[in-house]
């Protein structure tokens, strides 16, 4: 069978990723896409593109009908599911085939076998493989807790809650299953022991129909923020370092998939303790987004592999030997400081130094890109704030990590808040170069020192120090008379120039200068000697104990917000204005929304008491639930929202006057 023409049914980078293998093996393409993301680069790049009315998920990506009707429409003879949205959902694979449509993906009875993680416990508990006991939630007593909470349909953290007290409990669980019906509409969920400390170890599988079953590799997969994986690497440092690990991993893996009687790619997940036992956690019936890292580790393009397999192909007795040593993060729109907050608007500038790859495996070492983003990309509140996956491949563990921090922290991300300085930290940290690893990294390691900014205190206010020297280099460029004057220049000495800008980090800047005769004078920076500067450049010599060095600071603007890259550390300040403007300014107390979203429901009323954290609102954006509570305890005296409703960044969503201000008046 022959497969001329691939829909991806998918977005972003996954939507791209199968476009690359397709464009290699000389596969037309189609691309299917919500409004939001009409002017996304998967579009750009398919052969043809179908448009899915309207924004959301249930509204685009989860509509099956759709989909296929788009595959028809567009010539396409096959359709690949990428990961999320309907990739495992058995009825739109059963309707793709009944359509005469080419499914790349596993048979609909494994999909049904395992898309209930409740149902598919009970049947790899059948075949020997062992799994953590399912409890019920009618039933959990305290000395159960912590339980966690999870999605019975689906993946990436969304469904997820860990309960610590049986109070929360329904709560919680009710919480989940608005989750898991928005991202997978299926909201159902159950409850299983929850293991503070392990480690998250997945077997990567590929079957074809003839009977052979691989075993491909293993991935460690244990660095998570609420239970969505941020850091995965091939092969484990854990099975490495444990004799016989990876032979008993392997054999459980197959065993899971040949109790399926599964074909195409698929990852069977486990939770690991240091001695090296595991539990069965659940079966992915899908490519996994961490599967560059087995791909440079083996050699393998899984989803050319894929493609092959749902062809008819047939595949070799072994699979490939491992080799080297391969590390992805993900780059997500967040604030890791702010309880990883999401972020949305345009990403200006995304460029990675030392990437030798895109979507590509890698035959020497070095930087693989596999992004859904490209300069200019505007990043909404629909979908998951992943940007990029940034891949390392090198001959060993300690390469892989340094070159994947080196390539981070000299990388350009400009224009959103992203994980990029945290992702640095863990890859430079002791105990992840050791290989300790497990899923409570975050809260062992301390997430406010991993998620400190890379640029010191004194480097951020040198980097202002730039962003205000390239500024004025900049208007002097853009002025029509005496362009050739340095900037504030007097024939007589005068008052410093002043220039103002604001860190989210630490606040308000104020950079006081002087160009004179004698060269460059800030305030504060006694000895700073001015090389050079221009709008986009500006190269300064600091002065140190053993003697002056040169730094060099490349600007951008774009608007108010300036971006400052250096072997520093990245800074990112927004230039002030000399005078604000009264209408700007909010209420004290004020609850200002952090993203653009949707008021999902009120958590008090005009009038009440309120306690310092307690919940007023809750917004849905970026397919998760996140929590507006109140600063300090006072009076709830405005809300402004109401269920439903759509807000924007900024919006005021409620007004708390705390117990401080009412002894003031």
């Amino acid at each position: 069978m022959q497969i001329t023409s691939v829909l991806v049914a998918n977005r972003g980078e996954i939507a791209r990723r199968v476009f690359a293998t397709c464009r290699r093996m000389g596969i037309g393409t189609v691309a299917v896409y919500s409004d939001a993301d009409a002017a996304a680069p998967h579009v750009a790049e398919a052969d043809a593109a179908v448009r899915l009315p309207g924004n959301t998920p249930g509204e685009t990506y989860l509509r099956g009908e759709l989909i296929i009707e788009a595959a028809l429409s567009a010539g396409a003879d096959a359709v690949h599911p990428g990961y999320g949205f309907l990739s495992e959902n058995a009825e739109f694979a059963k309707a793709v085939q009944a359509a005469g449509l080419v499914w790349i993906g596993p048979p609909v009875s494994a999909i049904e076998q395992m898309g209930s993680k409740v149902e598919s416990k009970k049947l790899m508990d059948a075949a020997g493989v062992p799994v953590l006991k399912q409890l019920d939630p009618a039933e959990v007593t305290p000395e159960m807790l912590p339980v966690l909470i999870k999605a019975s349909a689906g993946g990436g953290g969304r469904g997820m809650r860990v309960v610590r007290d049986v109070a929360d409990l329904n709560d919680q669980i009710e919480a989940a299953q608005r989750e898991a019906a928005s991202a997978f509409g299926d909201p159902t969920v159950f409850c299983e022991r929850y293991l503070e400390t392990g480690r998250h170890i997945e077997v990567q599988v590929m079957a074809d129909a003839h009977g052979t079953v691989w075993a491909v590799g293993e991935r460690e997969c244990s660095i998570q923020r609420r239970h969505q994986k941020v850091v995965e690497e091939a092969p484990s440092p854990l099975v490495e370092r444990i004799d016989g690990m990876r032979a008993r991993l392997f054999e459980a893996a197959r065993l899971a998939t040949e109790a399926i009687g599964y074909e195409g790619a698929g990852t069977v997940e486990f939770l690991a303790d240091e001695k090296g036992e595991f539990f069965f956690l659940e079966m992915n019936t899908r490519l996994q987004v961490e599967h560059p890292v087995t791909e440079q580790t083996t050699g393998l393009d899984l989803v050319r592999t894929q493609v092959q397999v749902a062809s008819g192909r047939a595949l070799p007795a072994e699979p490939p030997a491992k080799r080297g040593h391969s590390i992805e993060v993900r780059l997500y729109a967040e604030d890791p400081a702010q309880d990883w907050q999401p972020q949305s608007g345009t990403v200006h500038k995304l460029e990675i130094p030392g990437t030798t790859g895109e979507f590509t495996v890698l035959t020497e070492p070095g930087v693989r890109l596999d992004t859904g983003v490209v300069d200019g990309s505007v990043v909404g509140v629909h979908y998951d704030p992943m940007l990029s996956k940034v891949i390392s491949f090198a001959e060993t563990r300690d390469e892989a990590a340094h070159l994947l921090a080196t390539a981070l922290q000299r990388a350009k991300i400009h224009g959103l808040v992203t994980n990029r300085d945290l992702l640095v930290r863990v890859l430079r940290h002791p105990a992840f170069l050791a290989g300790d690893t497990d899923t409570a990294f975050f809260d062992t390691h301390g997430l406010d020192t991993l998620s400190a900014p890379l640029a010191a205190e004194a480097d951020e206010k040198l980097a202002i120090v730039a962003a205000a020297l390239a500024d004025s280099a900049a208007n002097r460029a853009a002025a029509r008379v005496g362009a050739g004057l340095p900037s504030g220049w007097r024939n007589l000495p005068s008052q410093p120039q002043t220039k103002s800008y604001e860190s989210r980090v630490s606040g308000k800047h104020e950079v006081r200068y002087r160009l004179t005769r004698a060269g460059l004078e800030v305030d504060g920076f006694e000895g700073l000697e001015l090389i050079e500067a221009t709008p986009d450049l500006v190269i300064l010599s600091v002065p140190g104990e053993r003697g002056p060095v040169r730094r060099r600071f490349e600007v951008a603007r774009y608007g108010d917000l300036v971006a400052v890259d250096s072997p520093l550390g990245p800074v990112a300040v927004r230039r002030l204005p000399r005078f604000s403007d009264p209408a700007d300014q909010v209420a004290e107390g004020s609850l200002l929304a952090p993203m653009p979203g949707a008021v999902i429901r009120l958590g008090a009323e005009v009038g009440s008491r309120v306690e310092k954290g307690q919940p007023i609102l809750w917004l849905e954006a970026m397919k998760m639930e996140h929590t507006i509570a109140a600063p300090a305890a006072g009076v709830l005296t405005e809300v402004n929202v109401a269920a439903g409703q759509q807000v924007d960044v900024g919006t005021v969503l409620a007004v708390v006057q705390s117990e401080d201000s009412e002894g003031q008046e």
